[in-house]
């Protein structure tokens, strides 16, 4: 009888354990997600102003700035700003730019990293250490250095100028280089054996097999082009080729002139964030997804 009640006793005690680390466990899963919520809401809570506010008045827009819903919604700041700026030739150049220098960087890094990667040349840990010490060099500091070499090459306030600076990029290259090591030199050496040179072994074998890079160089390509102001600064003055970074600043700074107009440059903002927040969610799922072109054994 005593061995029995020892046991019910033992049990009981580790019934009470285990309901103590599971509600344990529940309210540190609770809190834990709380303060997630939390940071959400502060993280996206301008955005949401942003979209509202684009929404209403003049009037109210002063009024209430920071209410989520209008009370009356129009749509005068987007007929107005396609009516009343350049915000077309923006987007029109953007577009341009943003194209080309993403195409750019998918083939000319993933052209350096396999080269550093895989070809043994002298040098190739020198240039590889200049890589890195490119990527920790603030941007800012190349801005009049840029400007002196795009004025000095004849390429100053022209596309050649905006893009050709931009179709490689030393943190591209690194992802690149990285991936390719991880792909089983097996694999080419099976493709040179029968008879494909190193490009073709590039750009037939290897390249396909990289696309989780390359979706993620795409990404990183697409919004960096798309968002880039420094550069585009240092590149041009003509309005003609102004961009979309440009031109929302230059609405920021009241460049139409009249009232705070803040529905009209939340509308631009609101606008110019489309194109990136489409690409990432198309995408998302494939940046750096190592389970894609894995080997199979």
């Amino acid at each position: 009888m005593s061995i029995t009640q020892s046991t019910d006793t033992a049990g009981t005690k580790q019934d009470l354990v285990r309901r103590r680390d599971r509600n344990g466990t529940m309210a540190a899963t609770s809190v834990l997600y709380a303060v997630l919520i939390a940071l959400a809401i502060v993280y996206i809570f301008p955005f949401l102003v942003q979209v509202a506010t684009s929404f209403k008045s003049e009037t109210e827009a002063a009024q209430s700035p920071v209410s989520l819903v209008p009370q009356v919604w129009t749509t005068a700041a987007y007929r107005g700003l396609f009516a009343h700026s350049d915000f077309p030739v923006w987007f029109k150049n953007s577009a341009i730019v943003t194209v080309c220098v993403t195409l750019g960087r998918v083939f000319f890094d993933s052209l350096a990293g396999y080269a550093l990667a895989r070809l043994h040349f002298r040098g190739r840990g020198v240039i590889y250490a200049g890589l890195i010490a490119v990527m920790s060099v603030p941007g800012v500091v190349l801005l009049i250095p840029k400007f002196l070499v795009l004025n000095q090459v004849g390429i100053y306030d022209s596309y050649t100028g905006m893009i050709v600076p931009l179709l490689t990029d030393a943190a591209g290259v690194f992802i690149m280089k990285n991936f390719f090591e991880s792909v089983p030199i097996s694999v080419e050496e099976q493709a040179r054996i029968d008879g494909a040179g190193t490009f073709r072994v590039f750009w037939s074998i290897v390249l396909p097999m990289s696309r989780p890079a390359l979706m993620t160089i795409i990404i990183l390509s697409f919004q960096g082009s798309w968002n880039e102001l420094s550069h585009f600064i240092v590149s041009t003055q003509s309005p003609a080729l102004t961009t979309l970074t440009k031109g929302v600043a230059s609405l920021a700074s009241g460049q139409l002139g009249g009232p705070t107009q803040y529905p009209l440059k939340l509308a631009a903002a609101a606008l110019m964030t489309v194109p990136v927040a489409v690409m990432f969610f198309i995408f998302q799922r494939r940046i750096m997804n190592t389970t894609e072109g894995a080997v199979k054994g």
